[in-house]
């Protein structure tokens, strides 16, 4: 069994310990002339004996008869009948046991009154049943928790790929058109524009679907990118790309980068005659990847609604807090004239 198995186990096992110290104040004021260390050796007997026996019965039922667990999976409370023998059967092996090591240990050899057997036992059952309630609903809320953040998850995800299909053929009719554009007047650059995108696509649709990749593939998918567009835009298009060796593995989500890079050429440096510059940068800030898309474009205002039917910084925003579980954030610098910086911040862990 794993080491957070056992961390569990003695979680419960100190919580179990608490509560038998609340019970033999208890048990004291009925019986004061025995002393609290007494009570207290019997009640903790008595207690863990009942705990070990649920605890680690329930290991014994098979999988599919149990709640499921999130911290032992197959292996949280047994249902239906055979939760109500287990406790049972801990609750009674726990307090003949009990009651007999307690005595061992105390040195007595006179049985007790039945009278105080009786309310000893019926303290026992009420004591155990109060405690295996207590640790049912903890576990189904645990599970119940898991369940909640798996169906996050596996929402976010798939929205997470819906936007990555949506992204995807964005940018493929984008540099379709641009390429008939070309063809009419300048068929020696169409072809080799068409070799660019044939090696690009290539490259995209043999990659894998998962959500993240390594950042040194996100930069060289945006080399491939960029080299196709400056098939076309020539000597308006100039751009950097700048990735830190330490930072090459790190995973982010596929095609972050790629719409906030299009959007600066299509709506920053195609606006101006003389085109612009883009330069793309990854670092390590205060234990935090940041990516920084600057351009020397047309810029824009930040706070105008976004135009319909564009895969745009928007977008980008929704993947990163699906990506992240609302942990990352994109920020936006931009005005008129001065051209526009995108700054993505993901948490490394």
């Amino acid at each position: 069994m794993s080491r957070a198995f056992w961390l569990d186990v003695l979680r419960h096992g100190l919580q179990v310990l608490v509560f038998c110290c609340l019970i033999a104040v208890f048990t004291t004021l009925i019986w004061p002339q025995a002393g609290y260390g007494a009570q207290l050796v019997y009640s903790v007997s008595i207690g863990l004996l009942i705990w070990t026996v649920i605890e680690f019965g329930r290991l014994l039922v098979p999988a599919e008869h149990c709640h499921r667990d999130p911290r032992r999976p197959g292996h949280g409370w047994p249902k239906g009948w055979r939760g109500v023998l287990l406790t049972v059967a801990g609750i009674g092996l726990g307090y003949l046991g009990g009651n007999r090591l307690a005595a061992a240990l105390l040195g007595e050899t006179m049985a007790s009154p039945a009278r105080d057997q009786a309310i000893g036992l019926a303290i026992a059952i009420v004591a155990g049943l109060v405690a295996s309630f207590y640790f049912f609903t903890r576990g189904r809320q645990a599970a119940l928790q898991a369940s909640i953040a798996a169906a996050e998850r596996d929402a976010a995800q798939a929205r997470l790929m819906l936007l990555q299909s949506q992204l995807e053929p964005h940018m493929l009719f984008n540099t379709l058109a641009n390429l008939r554009a070309l063809i009419g007047v300048e068929p020696a650059r169409a072809q080799h524009m068409l070799d660019r995108l044939d090696g690009y696509l290539r490259a995209t649709l043999g990659a894998s679907r998962a959500p993240a990749h390594p950042l040194a593939d996100e930069f060289d998918r945006l080399r491939d990118y960029l080299e196709l567009m400056a098939v076309r835009m020539g000597p308006r298009l100039a751009y950097t790309l700048e990735l830190p060796a330490a930072l090459r593995d790190r995973p982010v989500p596929t095609l972050l980068l790629q719409p906030v890079v299009e959007n600066a050429i299509r709506h920053g440096l195609e606006p101006r005659v003389e085109g612009g510059r883009i330069e793309v940068a990854a670092r390590r800030e205060a234990g935090e990847l940041v990516l920084t898309v600057r351009d020397t474009g047309a810029g824009f205002d930040p706070q105008a609604p976004p135009r319909a039917g564009h895969f745009g910084l928007a977008q980008v925003g929704e993947r990163v807090a699906s990506a992240t579980a609302g942990q990352g954030r994109v920020a936006v610098q931009s005005q008129p004239g001065a051209g526009t910086t995108v700054r993505i911040t993901l948490p490394i862990a």
